[in-house]
C-alpha cells in the first residue's frame, strides 16, 4: 500500500484534528487488530453542514457532507493508530446515517460520498462493507454521520 499522507497529499486533502468526544463516548475502542470508530458527523472547516436531504439539501450536498464524515473518521483512524495511517490495513465497515426527508430514496448515493473517499485514499484496502439509513435526526441537526471499522497493524 502507498505511503497514505502522501495519497492524502496527492489528493489535495487535508485531515482535520480529530474530534474529542461531547458525551459519554470514546473517540474509538480497539479489541485486537479491530478498532471501531464512534460516529463522526458532517462538521468541515466551514462548521457544521447540518438540514435534511429531500427537504433543502440535495443529493451533492448530501455527498459532501458524507466525505467531510470521511475525513473526520480518517482523522480519528490516525489517532487510533498513534499518527501513522500506514497501520490501517484495511476499512472493514462503514455505518452511515442520512438526515433525510421521508421521501427522500437516494440514502445510499449520499453514503458513497463517504465510500469514495475511502477507496481513493486507501485503494482496495478501502473497499468495505456498508449499511446506509436515512433517519428522522441526527445530532446537531448534521446532514450526515457516519461511523466506521477498520483493522490495523
Amino acid at each position: 500500500m502507498a505511503d497514505i499522507e502522501s495519497r492524502l497529499k496527492e489528493l489535495g486533502l487535508t485531515l482535520p484534528e480529530a474530534a474529542a468526544p461531547v458525551a459519554n463516548y470514546v473517540p474509538h475502542a480497539q479489541s485486537g487488530q479491530t478498532v471501531h470508530i464512534s460516529g463522526q458527523i458532517s462538521m468541515g472547516a466551514n462548521g457544521l453542514m447540518t438540514g435534511r436531504l429531500g427537504d433543502g439539501l440535495s443529493l451533492e450536498d448530501g455527498q459532501a457532507a458524507a466525505r467531510l464524515c470521511a475525513l473526520n473518521l480518517i482523522a480519528q483512524f490516525k489517532s487510533a493508530c498513534d499518527g501513522n495511517l500506514n497501520r490501517v490495513l484495511r476499512v472493514v465497515k462503514l455505518g452511515g446515517f442520512v438526515n433525510a426527508h421521508p421521501d427522500f430514496h437516494d440514502v445510499p448515493k449520499v453514503i458513497n460520498g463517504a465510500s469514495d473517499l475511502m477507496v481513493d485514499v486507501f485503494g482496495d484496502a478501502g473497499r468495505h462493507a456498508r449499511s446506509a439509513v436515512g433517519v428522522a435526526v441526527l445530532p446537531l441537526n448534521a446532514a450526515v454521520e457516519v461511523d466506521a471499522v477498520i483493522e490495523i497493524a
